[in-house]
């Protein structure tokens, strides 16, 4: 069987495609390149958008990229099944694009944070999230200034008792995420995002926290072998 093929998106302003591209390589499948401006997924079997500052972070985050081209193809892929990971930007775009419900807003102390940080695992059900346990804690990498994740009142309460609050910030909140939220899913389970970094916490040659996070992909690639 040949290895799982990863597409990994780049926006202008995009920082961590690198990382994530190592990331999905380490894990053992094929990191694709995926241009924001072209309309071909390539026959990924699953996508990664990473962290940055797409298009300068102007208007709001990700409220443009949202409007890409290859957001055009990505989204009905995803609302058909396509596994989709959104890491820090990468969640923002989601939830801009609607495939994931809510905001992410200003940090609640109007601060950049940037720190190693503990979250729950609150769903191991996921495409990404299967080779973690239920309760157990990771530690991953947060950078970002407008992490806090907020949504109305009925929206928070279908995340929680749908079970699709997949992390949660333990040890202290670092931006104000509403009920500590630090990933969500979607209502099938196939697209994730969350602020903080695992394709920054993959090897501890770099200075990593932990290698935490691994997990995110040698989920996603047992997903799609059992698929």
């Amino acid at each position: 069987m040949s290895a799982a093929r990863v597409g990994v998106v780049t926006f202008p302003g995009t920082l961590d495609d690198q990382d994530a591209a190592r990331a999905v390589r380490l894990a053992g499948a094929e990191a694709v390149p995926l241009w924001h401006a072209e309309r071909d997924l390539k026959g990924v079997d699953a996508v990664f958008l990473p962290g940055g500052f797409s298009y300068g972070d102007y208007l709001r985050c990700g409220a443009i990229s949202r409007f890409a081209p290859l957001m055009e193809e990505i989204v009905p892929a995803a609302r058909a099944g396509l596994p989709v990971l959104g890491t820090c930007n990468g969640f923002q775009i989601l939830c801009e694009a609607h495939l994931l419900p809510g905001a992410l807003t200003r940090n609640q102390g109007l601060h950049y944070v940037c720190r190693d940080q503990r979250i729950r695992v609150e769903n191991a059900d996921t495409a990404w999230t299967a080779e973690f346990e239920r309760g157990q804690e990771i530690v991953l990498p947060v950078k970002h200034g407008e992490g806090r994740y907020v949504a109305d009142a009925e929206t928070i309460e279908a995340l929680e008792s749908e079970g699709r609050v997949v992390f949660r910030y333990a040890g202290g909140n670092p931006n104000g995420s509403l009920n500590d939220i630090a990933g969500i899913t979607s209502e099938a389970g196939n697209v994730v995002g969350l602020m903080p970094h695992p394709e920054h916490a993959v090897e501890e040659l770099t200075g990593a926290p932990s290698v935490d996070g691994r997990g995110f992909f040698t989920s996603i690639l047992k997903n799609l072998v059992n698929a």
